[in-house]
Order: C-alpha cells, then sequence, then structure tokens
C-alpha cells in the first residue's frame, strides 16, 4: 500500500509563538544626520569638512613628519598633499559619512579657563560619523585628530559634541567606537569617554597585507543618560580647571562619582 501523503502544516498567521522577542522600540526614531551646520563648543568648533580645508588640514596633519598617525588608520600615511586631497574628498561624500574638521581654538597666553577670548583658531583634526543605519538608530564615530589636539581637553570636547548630537538630538540609541585591537591608546580613549568593550571581531580586515583584529566599543542611551553625558559635561566645567587649564579631578573619578550619586 502506498503511505498516505504528508499533510501541510497549519502554519498560524499569528500568534505568541510567531512574535519576535525583545524588548519593542518606542522612542523616536532617529534623524539621518545631515552635517551642514558647525557644532560649537569652548574649545573647538566642528565644521562640516570642505574639500577647501584641505591645505590647512594637511599642513596640521599630514606629511612624513605626521605618519605615525595613521598607523592603524585603514588609509595610508599621507606623505604628499595629492594623496591626502584624494582622502578628504572622499570623506566629503555624505552618502558615505558625515564628516567635520576640527577647529582648535587658541586663547591668549594669559588667558583663564572661560575666558572668550580667543586670538585665532586652525583646523588640525577630522571626525566623521560612519555606518550610520537611522532604522537600527546605531551609528559609528571615527576619530582622526592631530598631533596639537591629542590627548587634550579639546579632543575631549570634540567627542563629547558628536556623542551628545547623535544620542540627544539625533535620538540614537547606540553609538559605536571600533579600532584595531593593537591601537591601545584608542582603546583606552573609547574607556575614558565611557564607551563600554564589547569585544574582539578576530580577522576583521586585512589592511595593507596585514591581518587585523577590531576592538568594538558602544555607548547606549542608558549609559548616556545614566552616567557619560553628566559625567563629561561636569569635567569639561571651568571649575575643573585651574588657572593653568590643569585638571582637578580626572574624567573616570568624576563618571564613578556620577554613578555613586545616582545608586
Amino acid at each position: 500500500m502506498e503511505a498516505d501523503p504528508p499533510q501541510a502544516t497549519q502554519i498560524p498567521n499569528s500568534g505568541p509563538s510567531w512574535e519576535l522577542d525583545g524588548p519593542l522600540v518606542t522612542s523616536m526614531p532617529a534623524v539621518a544626520p545631515r552635517g551642514e551646520s558647525p557644532l560649537v563648543g569652548r574649545h573647538v568648533t566642528l565644521i562640516p569638512l570642505q574639500e577647501s580645508h584641505t591645505e590647512e588640514l594637511y599642513r596640521n596633519m599630514g606629511g612624513i613628519l605626521n605618519a605615525h598617525l595613521y598607523k592603524y588608520v585603514p588609509a595610508h600615511p599621507f606623505r604628499d598633499s595629492q594623496s591626502f586631497a584624494t582622502f578628504t574628498k572622499s570623506l566629503c561624500d555624505r552618502n558615505v559619512n558625515i564628516s567635520y574638521a576640527v577647529s582648535l581654538k587658541v586663547f591668549p597666553a594669559n588667558a583663564v579657563p572661560g575666558s572668550s577670548d580667543v586670538s585665532t583658531g586652525f583646523l588640525t583634526g577630522i571626525i566623521c560619523l560612519m555606518n550610520v543605519l537611522p532604522s537600527n538608530r546605531s551609528v559609528e564615530i571615527g576619530v582622526l585628530f592631530g598631533p596639537h589636539l591629542q590627548r587634550t581637553t579639546a579632543a575631549t570636547e570634540a567627542c563629547y559634541l558628536l556623542m551628545k548630537l547623535c544620542l540627544q538630538d539625533l535620538h540614537f540609541l547606540r553609538v559605536e567606537w571600533k579600532t584595531s585591537n593593537l591601537n591601545e591608546a584608542s582603546k583606552k580613549s573609547a574607556l575614558r569617554l565611557g564607551f563600554i568593550h564589547e569585544g574582539v571581531f578576530r580577522k576583521h580586515m586585512v589592511v595593507e597585507g596585514r591581518r587585523r583584529d577590531t576592538a568594538w566599543f558602544s555607548i547606549i542611551d542608558e549609559d548616556w543618560e545614566g552616567s557619560a553625558r553628566e559625567a563629561l559635561e561636569r569635567w569639561l566645567r571651568n571649575d575643573n580647571f585651574d588657572d593653568q587649564w590643569r585638571q582637578r579631578a580626572r574624567l573616570e573619578e568624576i563618571r564613578q562619582r556620577v554613578i555613586k550619586e545616582r545608586s
């Protein structure tokens, strides 16, 4: 006897067993950044990147003397202005990245914290929004700072301005920071700013023929409102610096203080 043909499985149109798990996202949808307006801080202004910025940026962060800046960046060191111009032109494509030139404000030698007496400013860094995914409410920050900007209050403020733009103004829920797992300075910077280390993507990329493992960090809306935002804002306040512009308390110390106050 022939076996009876299998009966078609009846799949319900809806029901608890077919619903996705996980919390519903009820927050305001993320807004795609346009990068058309400057972001102004006390120490820096983030200016929408233009090709006309190339010459000044190259002067302050290009050339053979600055080749070390690009050791962990998936781009070649720029030993001549032409190659650097090609690089900055690619960053000006707003269909791929939203990029800003970092203008470092220069204060007179006798200025004290809180002074508005700025003598001049010059371009010495690039900071970008990459992998912009408004539907997923996630975005990545990438930084490339010249020697005048590295390890300064201004560098911290530049990152704060872009983090605030994403997590408050544009309603993203997640901001990412990625770097070579060998780049200890970048990893320390991410943790200092309040990013959480999520792990390492092994054999993630091949850069100039060499394998790169990529360390992933993120800060989400709960982290931002929980302690990161207030810690950064307290650290950047005038009263956290003495008359020689030396910090009174480290950012990590302030963040722990905020966490303790809210526990």
